[in-house]
């Protein structure tokens, strides 16, 4: 949010301290040691399309938040982007679940409610760093979901927050605008130019003002052509 009444180009902070992308960052690190150690490396499009799918995650959520100083339309598209990137990601990790036993864990299980509360506390990639190396690939599997309906949460949260400002603030070119505004009356130059300034319709010098065609020295001014002192009656 600007932070006085010339600012516009207002940075949205560093996005690495944004919980979504810090859980967006393990989400990656996960289906990175998911799929060199689960999955085939070789003829299977899934492992291209789910790599893909995290690395968007993480890096939708940055490039967001950084386009977000100049642009709320796009930061708000690339967010909707990496959440659709995690949803994809998602769909991914839940047929791997069903293809091999139909083991997603129920929501409202011990097992999906311990990684819950695990997954709140931990938003630092060497946490799940080690989890990867203690963990089977049905837990990781189940873990990754977990986490990516949490980070879906955390942007649905950022999306409100964005809204929220763009309705306050407006977007980039009603802040530039207003910044010249107030620039231009904090250094005396505010009625200058406009509709009632000097040089504006009804300034001085503007179509009504003391020298313009309807002013006092104007066409049809006191002293003017037409007006009380004129040439013509």
């Amino acid at each position: 949010m600007p932070t006085d009444n010339t600012s516009f180009l207002t940075p949205k902070g560093d996005y690495k301290n944004l919980i979504a992308f810090q859980k967006s960052e393990c989400i990656y690190d996960i289906t990175y040691y998911f799929l060199e150690h689960y999955l085939p490396k070789i003829g299977d499009r899934t492992v291209d399309q789910m790599k893909q799918a995290a690395r968007s995650g993480k890096q939708n959520i940055a490039e967001g938040n950084e386009t977000g100083t100049t642009s709320t339309e796009a930061c708000i598209k690339l967010v909707n982007v990496a959440k659709a990137s995690l949803k994809e990601l998602q769909e991914d990790y839940e047929d791997y679940l069903r293809n091999h036993g139909n083991q997603i864990w129920d929501v409202n299980s011990e097992q999906c409610r311990n990684a819950r509360q695990w997954c709140r506390q931990h938003s630092k990639t060497e946490d799940y760093q080690r989890v990867c190396q203690l963990r089977d690939d049905i837990t990781l599997a189940n873990i990754a979901l977990v986490l990516i309906h949490q980070t879906d949460y955390l942007l649905r949260k950022l999306l409100e927050r964005f809204k929220a400002d763009f309705l306050a603030n407006g977007g980039i070119k009603e802040q530039m605008s207003a910044a010249r505004r107030n620039w231009r009356e904090e250094h005396g130059m505010g009625y200058l130019n406009g509709r009632d300034g000097r040089n504006g319709r009804n300034g001085n010098n503007g179509s009504y003002g003391n020298n313009g065609s309807y002013g006092n020295n104007g066409s049809y001014g006191n002293n003017g052509n037409y007006g009380n002192n004129g040439a013509k009656p």
